[in-house]
């Protein structure tokens, strides 16, 4: 197991920041670790990087302690808006940080899997936003870890150098290394994540693929066909489940909480000659909002 959170909890004064959290990621997986604000995201990133130590349960990284895993090279972070020497060069930079560590990449090797090859003598203070990015990522990669954490790593990137950071992080990932990511675009999630670990609260309310997530959260939308055109919206609003009604001529448009109960509801008789009945999951951020939510009331 690379990384192992058994019922960790830490409060700082009387504010509980991480309640018995619980998480595991396998070997080379890909977990997203989904929360708002406050969730404890952050918390539970420090004690996996032994920055935090939590007051009670364990935390293990590859079967070590955090810092003895840090200090081996074993787990590295590219954490938010690290600070970086502006005039040393990328390649001078990237071999700086391996000479910290027992084992490392080869500096040209780093280099290529973050798409800096190119890059290798310009100055740091002269990289664009999304090449700064993928420098951090080398600095962490060089270590040669195990397991990777990166926290919300394309934030304020845009479109252009979220793609490309993403296309590094998957050819690392690749090879067989378990990365443990925090982010608010749930896009990336569906596209990069095998598995999501959603918190709120300082809890873990839900994990599983994204697929399991969704049918967790159990709304989506529920569209049928009625024989001619259904002009009160009164009695499907009052559908089980149902939070919004839309009607375009004989088409029906349910936005549900609960789609299981929704189409019960139907199937009972509770709208005369309906047909071509289709049921969507919710998405990912729709589903995200419903199990945070809950959670928080």
């Amino acid at each position: 197991m690379s990384i192992s959170v058994c019922v960790a909890s830490k409060s700082y004064g009387a504010v509980r920041a991480v309640q018995q959290v619980s998480l595991e990621v396998r070997r080379g997986e890909t977990v997203a670790l989904l929360g708002h604000n406050g969730a404890g995201k952050s918390t539970t990133i420090g004690m996996l990087l032994g920055l935090i130590a939590p007051d009670a349960g364990r935390v293990l990284v590859c079967g070590r302690e955090p810092g003895a895993a840090v200090a081996e090279g074993r787990i590295a972070a590219m954490l938010q808006d690290t600070g970086m020497m502006p005039a040393v060069r990328v390649g001078e930079l990237v071999e700086l940080a391996g000479r910290c560590y027992p084992a490392p990449l080869p500096t040209a090797r780093a280099l290529d899997l973050a798409g800096l090859s190119p890059l290798a003598g310009r100055r740091v203070d002269r990289l664009s936003g999304g090449q700064a990015q993928r420098l951090r990522f080398a600095v962490a990669i060089v270590s040669d870890p195990d397991v990777l954490v990166l926290d919300e790593p394309t934030r304020a990137l845009d479109v252009k150098a979220r793609v490309e950071f993403w296309q590094a992080m998957r050819a690392y990932a690749a090879t067989g290394r378990s990365v443990l990511f925090a982010t608010h675009y749930l896009d990336e999630v569906d596209e990069n994540a095998g598995r999501v670990v959603v918190m709120a609260g300082g809890r873990v309310v839900a994990a599983g693929t994204p697929a399991e997530i969704r049918r967790m959260a159990g709304g989506g939308t529920v569209v049928f066909t009625v024989s001619g055109p259904h002009g009160d919206d009164t009695g499907l609003a009052g559908l089980p489940g149902v939070t919004g009604v839309s009607v375009d001529g004989e088409r029906v448009t349910l936005r549900t909480a609960d789609c299981d109960a929704t189409v019960r509801a139907l199937a009972a008789g509770a709208v005369p000659d309906w047909r071509d009945l289709r049921v969507s999951p919710a998405s990912l951020d729709e589903s995200f909002l419903m199990l945070t939510r809950e959670a928080e009331a």
